[in-house]
Formats: C-alpha cells, sequence, structure tokens
C-alpha cells in the first residue's frame, strides 16, 4: 500500500471529510511519534503497540565478497515498534 492509498484508508476509516484532512491527521501523528522518540519517551497506545528508542550499539564487520575489507558503524539510537496484543490478534485471524 502506498501513501496516496493509505490515505484513502485513513479518510475512509476515520471518517475524514477530504483527502486533505486524513493526510492531516496522517502527518499529526507521525509528527507527534517522532518528537516523542526524539525526546527519549515510549508511545504506547494499548491493543495496538508501542513505539520507543533504543540505543544500538557500534558494531564492525567484514564487507561480504570483498576480502579484507572491513567496515565499522557507531553506536546509534533507533526506533523501534513493537505490536500489542490486539493488532496482533487481528492480524493472525485476518480481520
Amino acid at each position: 500500500m502506498n501513501k496516496a492509498q493509505f490515505v484513502e484508508l485513513v479518510q475512509k476509516s476515520g471518517g475524514y471529510k477530504t483527502k486533505v484532512e486524513a493526510e492531516t491527521a496522517i502527518k499529526a501523528f507521525t509528527d507527534a511519534v517522532t518528537e516523542a522518540l526524539v525526546a527519549k519517551e515510549e508511545v504506547s497506545l494499548v491493543g495496538f503497540g508501542s513505539f520507543k528508542a533504543v540505543p544500538q550499539a557500534a558494531k564492525s564487520g567484514s564487507v561480504p565478497g570483498k576480502p579484507g575489507q572491513t567496515y565499522s558503524k557507531p553506536a546509534t539510537t533507533i526506533p523501534k515498534f513493537s505490536a500489542g496484543k490486539g493488532l496482533k490478534d487481528s492480524v493472525a485471524s485476518g480481520q
């Protein structure tokens, strides 16, 4: 599903009159989650799931297909989503 199709789905599901209203709601949601994660806060939506920022350790290794060449990646913070029971159950049952 691409963004335009998702906007149409949100418009239909949320009862928005226009696609612009639906897109504004999506943008507000994504902006709010992003802002919370940047502040290292967790966003929990009961039944749906939770978003959190977690540290990722530095790592290094060899480049596949290029013997003797290595890479290194510094430690960073990444976003993570954990699905809630309601979402898992709905997806598993196909509803």
